[in-house]
Order: C-alpha cells, then sequence, then structure tokens
C-alpha cells in the first residue's frame, strides 16, 4: 500500500509571485528526487487573488529557472490548508506569524523559506541522510530537526530571512526575489529529498 504522501505548504501574500515560484520550484525538485506523487506541494495566500494565474513577470522568472507554471490558480490561505500540512515554508517572517495564528500547532512545523534553509543547513549530513522509503516520514524528520535548530543559531536579520515582495514592482525586484529563492533551494531541496 503507498504511504500518505507528505504535503508542503508555501505562503505568500497575494499567491501570484513567491508562494507559486516556491511551490512549482519545490515540487519539481522533490519529484525529481522522490518520484511523482511522493510529495504534494500547494500554495495559498494571506491576501490571495483567488483564481488569478500567476503574475508574468514572476512566470518568466520561474520559467528561465527550467520549471513550470501552466494550470496554477491562486487560491486563499485556509486553516484547514496549514492543519493538513506537514511542513509550511513562508516567504517572509510575517507571513509565518499568520500562518500560526490561523493554525497555532503550525508554529512546530512552519518556518520563512530562507530561515528554514539556514537551518537544514547547520544539521549533519549523517542526521539528514538517514535511508528512508517515506518522503512523508523522512520529511517529518527534518522538519522536527530543523525546529530543533532553532535558538541554537545566530537568528538571521530580515533581510536574510525574508524574500522580497515584487508585485508591482521594477524587472530588478523579481530578478531580486528568484535570486533568493534559487540561493536557498538547493539546501531545501537536498534536505527535504531522499537521502
Amino acid at each position: 500500500m503507498p504511504s500518505t504522501p507528505a504535503r508542503i505548504l508555501t505562503v505568500c501574500t497575494g499567491n501570484i509571485c513567491r508562494s507559486p515560484f516556491l511551490e512549482r520550484a519545490l515540487q519539481a525538485e522533490l519529484d525529481r528526487s522522490w518520484g511523482v506523487g511522493a510529495v504534494e506541494v500547494s500554495s495559498g495566500g494571506t491576501g490571495a487573488l483567488p483564481g488569478h494565474a500567476m503574475e508574468d513577470q514572476a512566470r518568466a522568472q520561474l520559467e528561465r529557472q527550467g520549471y513550470a507554471a501552466n494550470g496554477f490558480l491562486a487560491r486563499d490561505l485556509t486553516q484547514s490548508m496549514v492543519a493538513d500540512a506537514d511542513l509550511v515554508l513562508t516567504a517572509t517572517r510575517a507571513h509565518r506569524g499568520k500562518v500560526a495564528m490561523l493554525h497555532p500547532k503550525a508554529l512546530r512545523y512552519v518556518f520563512a523559506f530562507r530561515e528554514f534553509a539556514d537551518l537544514v543547513s547547520g544539521l549533519e549530513d549523517s542526521a539528514v541522510q538517514v535511508p528512508s522509503d517515506s518522503a512523508r516520514e523522512h520529511i517529518e524528520r527534518v522538519v522536527a530537526l530543523a525546529a530543533g535548530q532553532r535558538g541554537m543559531r545566530a537568528p538571521l536579520g530580515d533581510a536574510e530571512a525574508d524574500i522580497v515582495d515584487p508585485y508591482r514592482r521594477a524587472a530588478q525586484v523579481f530578478e531580486d526575489m528568484t535570486t533568493q529563492i534559487m540561493g536557498s533551494l538547493p539546501v531545501v531541496a537536498r534536505a527535504l529529498g531522499r537521502p
């Protein structure tokens, strides 16, 4: 019997720039690692534009990195989406706080994306790379290890922890967003990927 898929939720404000970029990039990397269906990555926005496609410049940046945006539609973040997730990765610390207010138990498994990358980068390979055939069990273990790193490492400043919001801003800000996400993605994908 196939195991229950791991569920990862990415969160930003409008759910048309940062969180869909994270959703699609992370889904592709984890499909490559675990196989399609082992991990489900979805996204939502704290002030979403429901039903909207990904913002054009954000989509162009995503596709330039080799990922697909087709079929994406924005949706509102709900309490049940947070409750059903094994890991929630947010664009900023402020989003992390909003997620925790929706579902306080999520404090154990909600992280700003770049902060999560910093926390897992501090883990020993031997702690992370424990053989597992279950993506969900592996991801739950990595989340617990990352949570255990809180307070053990010097906290990042907001500029290092948050992904810049490019909505209705210059093309350079979309490039900055992409650089920030892609700078942290390999570390996150490696930690969450099949050991």
